[in-house]
């Protein structure tokens, strides 16, 4: 597959015009979506290959704590009356492994975490819906997202939509996000750069850190 040619085409699909980029401000955190043994540990019904992006969230990770910025994982789980009731379950029953308390849930933990993280437990794809993340944010005074995590067409493009209407600049890291198809990641990478955020390299958001 010529991932460039397609990228090419997907564009001319997507584009309306050359979209300018967001940017980035002056008070960051990152945001890391789902990566958790559920999704990342390959003895789950659920897991992806996401060894680099894992790899690549953790330099990140390492990065923004020098800078003494919030560093917040979601994770998702559910009791059995919760899944009940939720209707994903009926797109996606493997769902039912992430339960309360069990492994699966915990961050994966190739990860460096400290105390000063903030965990959001959630039931959907968007870190933000049903969760106090926005009001976490606004209290931190963060105007931009750094996000990363799995998978870039479900909670990570959900994630960054949510983030801009809730007035939060969402910057998608290219090699810290996964997902299993890599059609639906580069249409869906360029779906959030078209309309809801930037998508940058590692390395510029390395620079941008640095220049804080």
């Amino acid at each position: 597959m010529d991932m460039t040619k397609l990228t090419e085409e997907l564009k001319q699909h997507y584009a309306v015009n050359d979209a300018p980029r967001m940017g980035m401000g002056i008070s960051p955190a990152l945001l890391v979506v789902d990566f958790i043994e559920g999704f990342t540990n390959n003895k789950s019904p659920l897991a992806g290959s996401w060894d680099v992006e894992v790899k690549n969230t953790a330099v990140l990770i390492e990065e923004i704590r020098k800078k003494k910025r919030p560093v917040i994982f979601t994770t998702v789980e559910f009791t059995a009356a919760e899944i009940e009731k939720n209707l994903l379950y009926l797109k996606t029953p493997k769902i039912e492994t992430l339960t309360l308390g069990s492994m699966w849930t915990d961050i994966d933990p190739r990860l460096p975490k400290n105390d000063q993280d903030i965990i959001i437990s959630k039931k959907y794809g968007s870190a933000f819906f049903g969760t106090s993340l926005a009001t976490q944010l606004q209290v931190l005074n963060i105007d931009t997202l750094l996000i990363s995590g799995c998978v870039t067409s479900a909670c990570v493009r959900a994630s960054a939509v949510d983030a801009v209407q809730n007035g939060f600049r969402p910057i998608v890291v290219r090699e810290t996000v996964g997902d299993r198809s890599l059609l639906a990641h580069e249409a869906n990478l360029i779906d959030i750069e078209q309309r809801y955020g930037d998508v940058i390299s590692l390395q510029e958001a390395s620079q941008y850190l640095q220049s804080l």
